[in-house]
């Protein structure tokens, strides 16, 4: 039981997912700081305040607070504007030059080179 959890738990898929899971989470620190500290400033320099959670209704006993709704909405707009301009927008553009051809191929390794030559050789002497 034990070398079959270790054959589980040791998997590249697995561990692929690991990985990738603790880089969203560094990925996400990031962009919270981009919108916090560098995106919100300009809502506040543009209505006056970056934090819009005093804005409150009050109805009967109980207060709506839609301040922070709309706190939460622009929060996620701008993440969602964050992430589709420096992460889609560049891979979309990566992905179609690599479509239309301009990627340049990759060099091959000494083994092909090397490889290819005795190819050749063999080719000239039949």
């Amino acid at each position: 039981m034990l070398n079959e959890f270790k054959d589980f738990a040791f998997k590249g898929s697995l561990l692929d997912v690991a990985v990738g899971f603790v880089l969203g989470v560094a990925f996400a620190t990031v962009v919270t700081s981009l919108v916090t500290d560098v995106l919100t400033p300009f809502i506040a320099a543009i209505f006056g305040q970056p934090d819009f959670s005093d804005l409150a209704i009050e109805l009967g006993g109980a207060a709506i607070l839609y301040g922070n709704f709309i706190n939460s909405l622009i929060s996620f707009l701008l993440v969602a504007l964050a992430l589709f301009f420096f992460v889609v927008k560049p891979y979309n553009s990566l992905m179609a030059r690599r479509k239309s051809g301009r990627e340049p191929e990759p060099e091959p390794s000494e083994d092909i080179i090397l490889l290819r030559e005795i190819r050749d050789t063999l080719r000239q002497q039949t």
